[in-house]
């Protein structure tokens, strides 16, 4: 490489960290690069190693000698040149932990551009349903006054627009589905009674003596369940939390004891503890009389209406995330042309993320 000319290669030579045994390698500078290999190849070593180890050195090496004393000292990677090394490399090796509410857009933090876009450059509505036209008052922190009712109100910030908090629909807590009890779980084979063990929540989630509950609450439990009338089926999955007094007996006991004990009927046997749900060993015990339904009230965008109500250019954060990335990245190069201009060079600024290589530019790279 001519020694004028500008780098385009971060060269390693003679690494001998760990399984690396005096490796050469060029990697290529402003573009993203992958190691790949077997296990044990080296990979880690490479990445950790020698790039982020000497990376993180220079850079604290760049600092005042009062800070490095406040600072870990880092060792100069086992390799025998470095060069064109960026004075710092972020690298994080751990394994993605991605939680329900976790989605590309999140892990990606392409979201978190989405949400300052739809906060600062959308038309927002009023509390009376008004729509007003983008502003530049927002930027500014001002109260927006709507033109129509004269009602002033502060449009949402970006965290009032996110699904991992305030912008949450309130029905499924930002998950974009809802859990419901699933009846045809409840009794699964009704050939057997219910002292046989037919009501499945019963035997796994609730005290044995409901069967003698449901018995004080007139229900048949010596007959196949199949052999049950409606009013008495209607008692099994949705009768009313009565107190019924029932003699109780253990099947390992011959004591009985008389009870006063409230009916739990199936459906409900199930959603309490549904409720009660403190970790994974206990969802495994109610999920299988679940079934899981896109949320009615969001339709699976996990926002709340009000944090589906601005748009830009008539399109509201919930139809842009479902947006493919193509199509996104035209209409976010598209979105300063569509407002004021006093807006103009508000929104490129903010447009700008989504091309980290190219200041100015809204366009991604999608092919690296």
């Amino acid at each position: 490489m001519n020694e004028h000319s500008i780098p385009t290669h971060i060269l390693v030579r003679g690494a001998r960290v760990h399984n690396l045994k005096d490796v050469d390698v060029d990697i290529p500078l402003h573009q993203i690069t992958a190691i790949a290999g077997v296990s044990g190849s080296g990979k880690s070593s490479l990445a950790l190693g020698v790039l982020y180890a000497e990376g993180s050195r220079r850079y604290l090496e760049s600092l005042s000698t009062y800070t490095r004393r406040r600072m870990t000292t880092a060792a100069k990677a086992a390799v025998d040149e470095v060069r064109y090394l960026p004075s710092a490399l972020a690298l994080r090796q751990r394994p993605g932990v991605p939680g329900i509410r976790s989605t590309f857009g999140t892990g990606s933090e392409l979201l978190n551009s989405l949400r300052l876009m739809f906060s600062r450059l959308a038309s927002h509505v009023c509390p009376n349903g008004h729509r007003l036209e983008p502003s530049l008052d927002v930027a500014a922190g001002k109260a927006l006054v709507c033109p129509v009712c004269k009602e002033a109100f502060y449009a949402p910030s970006a965290e009032e627009l996110s699904f991992n908090s305030q912008g949450a629909c309130e029905r499924c807590g930002g998950t974009g589905v809802v859990r419901s009890v699933d009846r045809s779980t409840l009794v699964p084979d009704e050939s057997l009674s219910i002292e046989q063990g037919a009501v499945a929540p019963w035997n796994s989630l609730m005290w044995s003596l409901m069967v003698d509950v449901c018995r004080a609450m007139g229900v048949r439990t010596d007959v196949p369940f199949c052999e049950l009338s409606e009013q008495e089926r209607a008692i099994v999955f949705d009768g009313p939390a009565v107190k019924r007094h029932i003699l109780y007996q253990a099947k390992r006991s011959q004591q009985a004891t008389e009870l006063d004990f409230t009916y739990y009927n199936a459906v409900y046997t199930v959603e309490n503890a549904l409720a009660k749900v403190k970790d994974e060993k206990g969802m495994k015990r109610v999920e299988k009389f679940l079934k899981e339904e896109t949320c009615p009230d969001c339709h699976g965008t996990r926002l709340s209406a009000k944090a589906r109500a601005p748009q830009i250019a008539g399109i509201s954060l919930d139809e842009a995330c479902q947006l493919p990335l193509i199509q996104l990245n035209e209409w976010v190069k598209e979105v300063p042309k569509q407002l004021p201009p006093q807006m103009r060079e508000l929104a490129e600024s903010i447009c700008a993320p989504f091309c980290p290589m190219h200041s100015g530019c809204c366009s991604w790279d999608l092919d690296t």
